[in-house]
């Protein structure tokens, strides 16, 4: 039997264009007990990594200053058929410098929000106050597009189904 694992991998190109169009992730950090703690969160892809603003005593900070394992999960699709994803696995390191949280708040505002202008600066002031910015240099990557698999359209199905958009 053929790898099947090997037909879905998404080159590099394509987890660059997949992190650049999804929306919403899941980053997990470890905790004091070694439970991993996750959390949804807005992102931004910049330069070959992952960006997050986070409030400078977030749970994931206190996590990632004792520990920096952190990882990251972007995906898609609602039927087999259509599902794509990208893992990241790495070291969370935190940024407290002004001018970087700055420029990664102004990038998450304009990725989730709107192109940045002087107007809306109260806003992305208030964005940063009291952050840090996460930036995962990831060491592992996987992904997956089940698209590649040529298998037919499925129905959307099942009981969830009634409650997507």
């Amino acid at each position: 039997m053929a790898n099947e694992r090997g037909k879905i991998v998404m080159g590099d190109d394509e987890v660059d264009a997949f992190l650049t169009q999804q929306r919403s992730s899941t980053v997990a950090t470890v905790g004091l007990q070694g439970r991993m703690n996750l959390v949804a969160m807005w992102y931004d892809w910049h330069e070959g990594h992952v960006w997050i603003e986070t409030k400078a005593k977030s749970q994931k900070v206190v996590n990632l200053r004792r520990d920096p394992r952190m990882s990251f999960l972007a995906e898609a699709g609602h039927t087999y058929d259509q599902l794509r994803g990208v893992s990241l696995e790495g070291a969370g390191v935190v940024i407290e410098d002004d001018a970087v949280v700055w420029d990664v708040c102004v990038r998450i505002f304009e990725r989730y929000n709107a192109p940045y202008t002087e107007d809306l600066k109260p806003f992305v002031e208030v964005m940063a106050r009291n952050r840090v910015v996460v930036r995962l240099d990831a060491e592992r990557t996987r992904s997956w597009d089940h698209r590649k698999l040529g298998l037919p359209p499925m129905d959307l199905g099942g009981t969830t189904a009634a409650f997507l958009e």
